[in-house]
Order: C-alpha cells, then sequence, then structure tokens
C-alpha cells in the first residue's frame, strides 16, 4: 500500500497534489512520502515481533536521504551500512551506533576504524583476511569488534542476476564449508569478539521458498559452530523481501507471511535475530515526477519523450526492471507507446510498447516505485544535475535535497596548471 492516489482527477502524494510539487521545484523531481514509510515500518515490525527483541537494521543504500533515515530512525529502526558514509549518514541523522550493523566486501581499515570507534553493533565479516585487518584495526585502537561472519549458503534466490548475492559464484560471504574453520580462526584473533552469524542472498526477493532453505543452513551452522565452543548469539537474516512494481505480476510475499516464516524456522536458535529490511519500507513510498518533453512518431509505437533520463532512475536500464508509469492528470484514454529520456543512449528507455495513459507534450507522468535503489544511484552522465528529492507528511512538504546545479558540477572540475597557465597567457 502506498499513500499516492488519484484525487478529483490528478494524482497525490498524500495530500499534497505532484503538480503542486512540480510546478514549485521543477521536473524531474523524486517525492517521498512518510505516511507509507512509516506506516511500512510498523507493517514490518508487527511482522516479527514474534521473533522475540529483534533488531530491525534498514538497509540505507535502498535510499540514505537524511529525511527518511530520521523518519526510520523515529520509528526506532537501525541502520545496515556497507560504506564509511553510510555509517556517517546513519549517525547524522539519529541512528544510535548500537543500532547500526556494517556489511559489505571492501570494507577498508579507515572505515574499520570509523565503526570501531563509533561502538556500532556488529560487522559482518565477508572473508577470513577481514577478520585478520579488523583484528589489527581493533587492537591498535584499544577496542573490541563484534563480529559475525557472512555465510554464502550457494541459495539460488530466484531474482535477477545482478541482485543475486547467495550463490557460489557470488561474490559475498564465506562458502558454508569453511565456516567452522573462520570462525575457529576469528576466536583466537585478538580484538575480536565473536557473536553472531549472518546471510543475505539477494533482493527483490518473490518467494519464501529460497529463504527458508537459506535460513534452514544457517540454524544448522548454529549447532555446529556451538557444538566447537563459539558462543553464537545473534543471527542476522539480511533483507530481500520484494515489492510489487507492477500489479499485473503475483504479488510478493507479505512481511507478515515472511515472519511467521522466520518464527518457524528460527524459533529453537536462542539468538537474537536481526533484519536487514530496505527496499519494503521505503520501495512504494517513492515517485519520480516528470514532464513530457514531446511525442515523436516511431516506426511503431510513438515515443513519450520524458526529461528525467536513465541517469535519475538507472533500474531499468540497469536490471530491465519495470515501473508503473502514471499520467499525473489521465484523461481517461490509453494507448501503447514507448518511454524515453533524453540521455544520449539507447538505453535510456524507461518502457517499450508500454499500454499507459495517453499524454501530451508539457503533461506530468510519474514512474512509481521508486523510493528505493532510484535516487541513490543517480548519476550526472551527460552533464545532467542530480534530481532534487522532496518528502511529504500530510498537507506538508519540503525540498530535502536541492537541484544540482549545472554551475555546480563544472565548478567540481580543476584545471591542471599546464592548461590554467596558457590560459592566462592567451586573455
Amino acid at each position: 500500500m502506498d499513500h499516492f492516489e488519484l484525487r478529483d482527477g490528478v494524482l497525490h502524494c498524500e495530500e499534497v497534489p505532484l503538480a503542486d510539487i512540480a510546478a514549485a521545484v521543477g521536473t524531474p523531481v523524486y517525492v517521498y512520502s512518510t505516511g507509507t514509510i512509516e506506516r511500512h515500518a510498523r507493517v514490518f515490525r508487527e511482522a516479527v515481533a514474534a521473533t522475540g527483541d529483534p533488531l530491525i537494521a534498514y538497509a540505507v543504500k535502498a535510499n540514505p536521504n537524511a529525511a527518511v533515515l530520521a523518519t526510520l530512525a523515529r520509528a526506532g529502526f537501525g541502520a545496515d551500512v556497507v560504506s564509511g558514509g553510510e555509517l556517517q549518514r546513519a549517525r547524522a541523522a539519529g541512528v544510535a551506533a548500537d543500532k547500526i550493523v556494517f556489511s559489505g566486501v571492501g570494507k577498508t581499515e579507515e572505515e574499520m576504524a570509523l565503526a570501531c570507534m563509533a561502538g556500532i553493533y556488529q560487522f559482518n565479516l565477508e572473508s577470513e583476511p577481514e577478520a585478520e585487518a579488523l583484528s589489527e584495526v581493533a587492537v591498535r585502537l584499544g577496542r573490541r569488534a563484534p563480529v559475525a561472519f557472512r555465510i554464502n549458503p550457494d541459495v539460488d534466490a530466484g531474482t535477477h542476476a545482478k541482485i543475486s548475492t547467495g550463490k557460489s559464484e557470488n561474490k559475498f560471504g564465506i562458502p558454508e564449508a569453511r565456516a567452522l574453520a573462520a570462525y575457529r580462526r576469528a576466536s583466537a584473533l585478538p580484538g575480536l569478539e565473536v557473536q553472531g552469524i549472518a546471510v543475505h542472498i539477494g533482493s527483490q526477493l518473490m518467494r519464501l521458498e529460497p529463504l527458508e532453505r537459506a535460513f534452514a543452513k544457517i540454524g544448522a551452522l548454529i549447532g555446529e559452530l556451538r557444538a566447537a565452543g563459539c558462543d553464537i548469539r545473534v543471527a542476522d537474516l539480511g533483507g530481500g523481501l520484494g515489492v510489487p512494481y507492477d500489479p499485473a505480476q503475483e504479488p510478493p510475499p507479505s512481511p507478515a507471511e515472511y515472519g511467521a516464516m522466520v518464527a518457524r524456522v528460527a524459533r529453537d536458535w536462542d539468538v537474537r535475530l536481526v533484519f536487514e529490511p530496505g527496499r519494503v519500507i521505503v520501495g512504494n513510498a517513492g515517485a519520480l515526477v516528470t514532464r513530457v518533453v514531446r511525442v515523436k512518431e516511431g516506426a511503431g509505437d510513438p515515443f513519450v519523450i520524458v526529461d528525467a533520463g536513465m541517469n535519475d532512475l538507472m533500474r531499468p536500464s540497469l536490471y530491465d526492471a519495470w515501473h508503473n508509469i502514471r499520467a499525473v492528470a489521465p484523461r481517461g484514454n490509453k494507448v501503447s507507446a514507448n518511454v524515453v529520456g533524453p540521455v544520449c543512449e539507447t538505453g535510456d528507455t524507461f518502457a517499450t510498447g508500454r499500454s499507459m495513459d495517453d499524454v501530451l507534450p508539457g503533461d506530468l507522468v510519474a514512474f512509481m516505485t521508486a523510493g528505493a535503489y532510484a535516487a541513490t544511484m543517480a548519476s550526472t552522465y551527460n552533464s545532467r544535475p542530480l534530481t532534487p528529492e522532496v518528502m511529504v507528511s500530510g498537507n506538508r512538504w519540503a525540498v530535502v535535497r536541492d537541484r544540482q546545479t549545472v554551475e555546480a558540477l563544472i565548478r567540481a572540475d580543476r584545471m591542471p596548471p599546464w592548461l590554467s597557465e596558457a590560459q592566462q597567457e592567451t586573455e
């Protein structure tokens, strides 16, 4: 469920017409619904409540905007971070350090030191060399780092290959067969406190079966590790629940169904569970509002050219991802069209042969379910400034990230001396 709906023929975010935001801020612009974020946070928390006292660590990579993070911090969520920058963002938004889990395969010593000094809840280690590096950092700082190893269970999540993370050929985690040796080694390293185990098999999962298979393997490993003398007190089950991008497709499992499965599978583990939801919290809470530049006749379907490009919303180009496309003020008739942006790439295509609202130049269009892995993946390709972001709460709204200017893009460049000197000589 989201809070984007038609009122008097115009698409609103909560109580604010999207057309009003576009008129004030310009297009393209991302718009987020506070009510949707808060509702999804509450639904997820209720869904996993039967598992005890879990730590729900929002996956910051899904949408790291400070207003989004602050909204979730107020709801009691922690944060799953994968970089020093995300750690700093989470802390600045009010997330307590002891609710932060640090994942990711390439943590640098500088990032490890930052997290050690902050006093985070857990490092999810992805390799034995990472454990050795963290040990050295913790000893140097006089700290003790709480750790878990991320296990790669070799389970096919059944999702897009580029967001699958739990198969043996993926870069994440250590193989299940190496777990016992890795834990024994880490337990002997100074500066580390082995406390947990972690798993995450992918994103946008549409079935519970792969998750249950992975969790069953983790449960068996917990028993083996305890038998070997490891005090496993935490199990991080990652995230990955899908959201309904295409209303014509079978919906993904609900948080309640997911929570019931976890409660059943993990009932005898005697651990504190950690969850890392991202997309399921913020995906449906956002829309990218764009304006039709022109409609161009095609060999078949016409091309609806909008002012948002693949640099603003990368998912269709990167993953062949599907987003519902809605007219902000629909006239009632439908057409089949190709929706494309202005970027000089054929990949700058949002939809082909899509049945959609008929639109004219100047009309506003909204790409729905754009709250996750959207603005955060944007770039300035073709010297296109980063898109602004707006947060709505009831009948109020505010810009939560300004539109970048071309001048700011140019100022970020620096001329080397041999060019700047030559430039001065010709003036």
